[in-house]
Formats: C-alpha cells, structure tokens, sequence
C-alpha cells in the first residue's frame, strides 16, 4: 500500500472512532509545537490561530568538507478547526553551504522547500497513569518547492505524539512515528522524547533526544536543549542549541517565536 493511501486510512479510522470534544481554555498560555523536535500532544481549540516560526543554523564537517545550512524561516500556521482538530501549514526557507578547506563553493542552494500540509488530531486526554494522545498527519507537497529542494513526489509522515504530567512544574513529552521521503519509497521510523521544566511562570526549559532510522540503515541519534519565556499568554520566545550522537550533525543553534490569536468569544 503506497504511503498516502496509508495516511487517508488512518486518519479515516481514527476519525470514525474518536469523538470527544476538548474544554479549551482560552485563557491559558500558548502551548506551541517549537522549539523542540516533539509535537505537543495538544490541539489549539477551535478558532484558534496560531503562529510558530524561527530560525536555525547547523553544521556538520567530515574529511575538510563541512556542510552548513541556514533556515531563515521555519513558519508553521496552525488554526483550529474543531476543539479537537487542527490543520497546519508549513514552509521553511533555506541555505545550503558547501566549504572545502575553508573554502566556500559556487554551488549554494536555496529557496524553498516542499510545502507541509497536516492535521493533528487529539485522541484521548491525560488520565491517571494513561497519557495524553495526539495524532499527527503530513504530506509536504513539492509543487511550490525551489527547483534545489523540490522532491519527485509528495513525501508524507504520522506520528503519535504522548504526555505525561511529573509534577507542577515538570512533564515528559514523546512521539514516535514513521516517514517516507519524497525521494524515496522506503519507509522511516522516528521517535523523540523531551523533558520540560517550568523554572518560573514565565520562563522554561528542555532537554530532548530524538532521532530517526531510514529503512535498511542505522539509527541516527540527536540531542538538544533549550528555553522557552512567555512574553504574554499568547507570545513565547524561544532559543535552543543541539547536536548529534550518531555522525551527522556538529552544532545546531537557533531563535523563534511563536503567537496566538484567539476568536473573538468562544466558539460553541
């Protein structure tokens, strides 16, 4: 079964079997899906419009041939179509550098890349030892893709994305899933796993691990962590740093922020 027969199935199953609708709180901070790899096992709640995006910048050098990318923009739209249900957008813009000894090559890449179109999806709520659940649905579309970053098809992914509450101040964030590129049709297996902690009410903090393993091949294992500071319920600032176990990746560093916009009065 091809891969994005594979996605409308689940998601055809998981709609017919899940219906519950979600107490949104409005008045409660912004829970976003950045700076981390994790997705937040939460929807917005219906009407909600939220914004997410930042920069990054990463490196990774073997035998004098150090690759670097920048992304300027790491957008994410997200508006919520249901107290339950969510649609997302994303797009990223990006640099590719290529430097030998030192030395810069002509050949830079950039513009961008395949569009994200998704949904997430909550499934169950966060009940004694049980978690909360999320699932999540992408397809990133090469048609409004840069010819550098544009793919042969539309690669597609789900993951479910889980919660559990520590304590007041702490809580464990995890999601596992799989992938499938669009230049290629074998399959990926992802999983993350975050730790946060809430310093003060206004500032917090993470540390992560996370990584993937293309089908036939070997794990690549990542790390990050970072800090998040609620400017107001409805506008978090973010900066983190990383890098990888595995090979692949020397440094990772970047900056975000991300803003909400409530509907008008709570929709019914």
């Amino acid at each position: 079964m091809k891969p994005i027969k594979q996605l409308l199935l689940t998601t055809a199953l998981v709609l017919s079997c899940v219906a519950f609708a979600q107490d949104v709180r409005f008045e409660n901070p912004l829970v976003t899906d950045r700076p981390d790899a994790t997705e937040a096992s939460s929807t917005l709640g219906k009407g909600v419009f939220q914004l997410e995006t930042g920069g990054f910048y990463e490196s990774f050098e073997e035998n004098n041939i150090q690759l670097e990318t920048y992304t300027y923009n790491t957008m994410l739209m997200r508006y919520g179509l249901l107290d339950n249900l969510e649609f997302r957008v994303g797009w990223n813009y990006l640099e590719g550098v290529t430097k030998v000894n030192g030395d810069k090559l002509d050949n830079v890449t950039s513009g961008f890349s395949p569009i994200l179109l998704g949904v997430k999806l909550d499934i169950t709520e966060e009940k004694g030892g049980l978690p909360e659940i999320a699932l999540l649905l992408h397809v990133n579309h090469p048609f409004f893709a840069s010819n550098d970053y544009k793919t042969i098809s539309p690669g597609t992914d789900f993951r479910f994305s889980l919660a559990h509450t520590l304590s007041e101040k702490s809580s464990l964030g995890y999601n596992l899933g799989m992938s499938w590129s669009g230049d290629s049709t074998r399959e990926s297996y992802l999983y993350t796993v975050a730790y946060g902690y809430s310093v003060s009410d206004k500032l917090g903090a993470y540390a992560e691990l996370y990584g993937d393993i293309p089908g036939g091949l070997s794990f690549n294992h990542y790390w990050d962590a970072g800090l998040t500071y609620l400017a107001s319920n409805n506008l978090q600032l973010d900066a983190y740093f990383g890098s990888s176990i595995t090979e692949g990746q020397d440094l990772l560093v970047g900056l975000g922020a991300s803003f909400r916009i409530l509907p008008s009065k709570k929709i019914q």
